[in-house]
């Protein structure tokens, strides 16, 4: 349990005007404080009606107050809820009475901080709470509510024990040389190292599905000024979020949309037509295209159909960043009175569309997830959860350090040494192995009140 003689308080619920507004207080004190509050005996989990006073006995508002007591809440120590009505000076009003009657203001995250030192939740369910609250898409939120209840913690924790088991086996070797102990076989260290490797690649795998459905995928329009790229984001977004007109060069800055293809965020990016200028806020535009294609997964190229200017094409594709998955779309068939399809060139998809009319988009919209979906991105969509870029370094990391065991296996120190450093990363995951400067960089990302 941990010993914090402070007690925090805050605002829980989002900024602004709402029917009901939450101020959350944890410690310690927070029971002594709520009585100061509300002048109320309160129960354990049992809710009271009641008005909420300050230090003047002034009336700051009626609602309810519901006290958790420790261990049996989610930070592991006493909680009082106070909730009222949701306007923003109420809550500020009971807040600050909170905060005159002894508790101080929270830090972002500090609640759930408080419930990981507490050993409520290990460190990756812990995470899962910041995405359940941002998740943008039905699936993600699925996804993070899996991490939460568990599901990824426990997959590590199978993990763990099975390498724990292999390392008390190596290290009993290495304790006992004159055993004459077959390391290898009467270990089975071979097949156990072997089932251990193919096990994360598996957690792999589902992480970075995991990772998709959390981070989205960045998507970038570019192409030359006028071929379509405005429209087509307009009918990817199902809105008008660029200006279309006939006069090429409309777009200067990076124009964005947020859009959800069968439950996985996609960051779309209009971006200012690439090609030789003289105008110095065109040039500027061009530079930010350049980022934003840096940073994009998937870079659609559109192109005149009519145009055929293969070498803008060419020349534009050994551009473009190696791990760039690139799209051709082949705009304005309309023109040529052709129907939406898709050819395989040359390994580069090219999709023939009427950004205009409508017409292929859906065509561009299954291609974009059929990149998603690829093996390195499949799972049981049952058993997902959601993952960050710490948890798949870390699990690269892990396989790592196995192949490397398994390179090894007539050394019995190097294959310890290894099983080691694959434990060490496993452990950073749910917390068991983490610096205070990674918790909080963490912790320091949620908002303040959770």
């Amino acid at each position: 349990m941990l010993n914090e003689s402070t007690t925090i308080a805050a605002i829980s619920t989002a900024k602004g005007v709402g029917g009901i507004g939450v101020v959350r207080v944890s410690g310690k004190r927070a029971l002594e404080i709520a009585k100061n509050i509300c002048k109320a005996d309160l129960s354990p989990r049992k809710v009271e009606f009641t008005s909420f006073k300050d230090k003047k006995n002034v009336t700051l508002d009626q609602g309810i107050v519901i006290y958790f007591p420790s261990p049996s809440s989610f930070t592991g120590e006493d909680i009082v809820e106070f909730q009222g009505h949701g306007g923003v000076m109420v809550l500020n009003l009971i807040l600050n009475a909170c905060l005159s009657f002894g508790a101080i203001l929270a830090e972002p995250g500090e609640f759930t901080k408080r419930a990981f030192l507490n050993n409520k939740l290990d460190l990756s369910q812990a995470e899962s709470v910041a995405d359940l609250i941002n998740a943008s898409t039905e699936a993600a939120a699925k996804s993070a509510i899996n991490s939460l209840r568990g599901v990824f913690s426990n997959k590590i924790n199978n993990l763990l024990k099975n390498l724990t088991e292999l390392r008390i086996f190596v290290e009993a070797c290495l304790d006992f040389p004159e055993e004459d102990i077959n390391f290898i076989d009467q270990g089975k260290v071979d097949k156990k190292l072997i089932n251990l490797e193919k096990n994360v690649s598996e957690i792999l795998n589902a992480a970075r599905h995991g990772q998709l459905l959390r981070d989205g995928l960045k998507v970038a329009l570019i192409g030359q000024p006028n071929v379509g790229k405005s429209s087509l984001l307009n009918q990817l977004a199902k809105e008008s979020k660029a200006i279309v007109t006939e006069i090429p060069g409309t777009t200067r800055d990076p124009i964005k949309s947020d859009i959800s293809i069968q439950g996985i965020p996609i960051h779309l990016t209009d971006t200012a037509g690439l090609r030789e200028t003289g105008d110095i806020v065109e040039k500027l535009g061009i530079e930010k295209t350049w980022e934003s294609i840096k940073e994009a997964d998937i870079t659609l190229i559109i192109v005149d159909v009519t145009d055929n200017n293969f070498d803008y094409e060419n020349k534009l594709k050994k551009e473009l960043p190696k791990d760039n998955e690139i799209i051709i779309i082949r705009n304005k068939i309309d023109l040529l009175k052709q129907q939406s399809r898709v050819d395989e060139q040359n390994n580069v998809t090219e999709i023939f569309i009427s950004a205009k009319k409508g017409n292929g988009i859906k065509l561009v919209e299954k291609e974009i997830i059929k990149i998603a979906q690829r093996e390195e991105y499949s799972s049981n969509k049952e058993d997902l959860f959601m993952a960050r870029t710490r948890h798949i370094e870390a699990l690269e990391k892990v396989k790592s350090a196995l192949t490397k065991a398994l390179l090894n296996l007539q050394s019995p120190e190097l294959v310890a040494e290894e099983l080691m450093i694959a434990q060490k990363f496993l452990s950073k995951i749910t917390g068991e192995f983490s610096s205070d400067d990674l918790l909080g960089q963490i912790f320091g990302q949620f908002c303040i009140g959770k």
